[in-house]
């Protein structure tokens, strides 16, 4: 089995360490003092990491710009003091014959991890799922008829609400699936609920979530179970610091 993962990627770096107790004296700032630095994988290539952890072939076709998504954290409370994002505006758009008919059909599944930085435009993406029959779209831009041909689509309910006032509901009933944070996950009417944890870090979460359910359903054509197997997934990886994978159990 072979899923491609279509999409920007970014470096996660984290930078640890403590808050000292004086404030900066140029503005009213907290004093980091780091202690270490972490680097992962980041978006799209998290999510392939995640498709290969759970021991599944996986290919990526991204951006060649280096994008770079800098946190800074403190140690004692996990308390995330400020993002810097670096470079995420200078991404160029996909080469489309890159993703000919041909080399999409090479794969049992298509994942699009879209975020909406300028590497895959609507028509790009509507390419793909018009393309593919099992694609499964992760993607922060507005829904619109682009993504009507997609398997299905993942989105959080913030995001969904922007979309509302520009599509029609029922389009997308079927292949709709809108994660609720701690709640879980909703698929048609149904809620998937999560076990209750202790969430140390939900960067990559989206990533876990996107990839587990592709590798469950494309091995086996049912949503619930997939569904079920992509919470439970994402649910691990909440547990641990920083950006973190699912694992073939």
């Amino acid at each position: 089995m072979k899923i491609l993962v279509i999409g920007e990627s970014c470096t996660d770096r984290f930078v640890y360490g403590h808050v000292q107790d004086r404030k900066c004296p140029e503005a009213p700032a907290f004093i980091l003092s780091p202690s270490s630095i972490s680097e992962n994988a980041g978006m799209a290539a998290n999510t392939q990491a995640n498709v290969k952890s759970l021991g599944v072939h996986c290919d990526i076709i991204t951006n060649l710009e280096q994008i770079i998504k800098e946190r800074l954290v403190d140690v004692n409370s996990n308390y995330l003091l400020l993002r810097v994002d670096h470079n995420e505006n200078s991404v160029n758009r996909i080469d489309r014959t890159s993703i000919s008919p041909k080399k999409l059909s090479e794969y049992e599944a298509i994942i699009i991890s879209d975020y909406n930085k300028g590497f895959l435009s609507e028509i790009d993406v509507q390419y793909i799922c018009q393309n593919h029959k099992l694609v499964f779209l992760d993607t922060k831009k507005i829904l619109g008829d682009f993504c009507l041909n997609a398997k299905y689509i993942n989105i959080n309910n913030f995001e969904y609400r922007k979309s509302q006032p520009f599509i029609n509901e029922e389009d997308f009933y079927e292949k709709l699936i809108m994660t609720l944070g701690p709640k879980g996950c909703q698929h048609k009417d149904k809620i998937y609920p999560v076990k209750k944890i202790e969430v140390i870090d939900q960067v990559g979460a989206g990533d876990t979530f996107i990839a587990s359910l592709a590798v469950k359903f494309t091995k086996n054509p049912n949503i619930a179970e997939a569904i079920k197997f992509a919470n439970s997934c994402a649910t691990e990886v909440v547990k641990k610091r920083g950006v973190a994978t699912a694992h073939n159990e």
